[in-house]
């Protein structure tokens, strides 16, 4: 895919992807979701990356869905929110949990809409004490999209989330950070090198494929009662205890020295984790 709205570049184990309109405050199209998931799927098959960081150009993360299609934006016929199939397709693209890969939010600055609401289908974020951020979609006479009414419940609680996505109020990063929807507040020149070391943290001193199941296990479970979430994570911890990656683990705890992981996120995932959650 030829990248048109956002930029893409390795950094050692860290594949930094940028939200790039410049002219547009970074706003949100279908087109950029289709191209973020693209990035996230290549960033999947390579064992090379360990994390994922996304940012915003310039000063300004996201500035939400793209209202250059007027009063129609959100009617579905079209223009940057796009139509039905547009939807329909999309919904894989705003939902990263099924990537193997980390993905981390590195909020620069201003995200709002849709643009905090992608971060939402990603693993962490790290965010501008100062940041404006807001589920402004009340505010702009529709209701809150993706998945927000059954994800921001369980991540702050039914009364924070009540707050958050009645009102469609702005809140700052670092309020967000006391709610638990941040995971790290700081100031806004620091946001990215926050991200970074905590990618590169996660490449240098954890197990790919033990990274990849407890991302893909923590979100299938959310869907699971105790005893069906208890029996197959006893299993699969048993599964990994068995792996090449925890003798190495050991290992290089005991000799005090950097991991050499050998198992692959993209090769050597147990073949349980590739059914529907229904059959697993």
């Amino acid at each position: 895919m030829k990248y048109e709205q956002i930029l893409v570049e390795l950094r050692g184990p860290v594949q930094l992807v940028t939200l790039h309109r410049p002219d547009r405050m970074n706003a949100w199209t279908f087109r950029m979701a289709h191209e973020l998931l693209h990035s996230f799927s290549e960033a999947d098959a390579n064992d090379a990356v360990r994390a994922v960081v996304v940012t915003g150009h310039g000063n300004v993360f996201c500035a939400g869905a793209d209202l250059g299609g007027g009063s129609e934006t959100f009617s579905g016929r079209g223009g940057a929110t796009g139509n039905d199939d547009d939807r329909r397709s999309t919904r894989e693209a705003i939902q990263a949990r099924q990537t193997k890969t980390p993905i981390i939010a590195a909020i620069n600055g201003a995200a709002v809409g849709a643009g905090l609401t992608q971060t939402m289908a990603w693993d962490l974020r790290v965010a501008a004490d100062d940041a404006k951020l807001g589920f402004v979609f009340n505010r702009r006479g529709v209701m809150p999209d993706a998945d927000l009414l059954w994800t921001i419940p369980r991540m702050i609680g039914y009364g924070a989330a009540m707050d958050l996505l009645l009102t469609g109020r702005i809140f700052l990063g670092a309020e967000g950070k006391e709610l638990g929807l941040i995971n790290r507040s700081v100031p806004r020149a620091d946001v990215l090198d926050t991200a970074m070391a905590l990618a590169n943290d996660i490449a240098e001193n954890t197990a790919p494929v033990s990274v990849a199941l407890t991302k893909r296990l923590m979100y299938d479970f959310l869907t699971r009662d105790w005893d069906q979430a208890d029996q197959l994570q006893r299993e699969l911890f048993a599964w990994t205890g068995q792996q090449p990656d925890a003798r190495e683990g050991v290992s290089a705890f005991l000799e005090r020295r950097p991991p050499k992981w050998t198992m692959s996120k993209s090769k050597d995932l147990p073949a349980v984790l590739q059914l529907p959650p229904r059959h697993r």
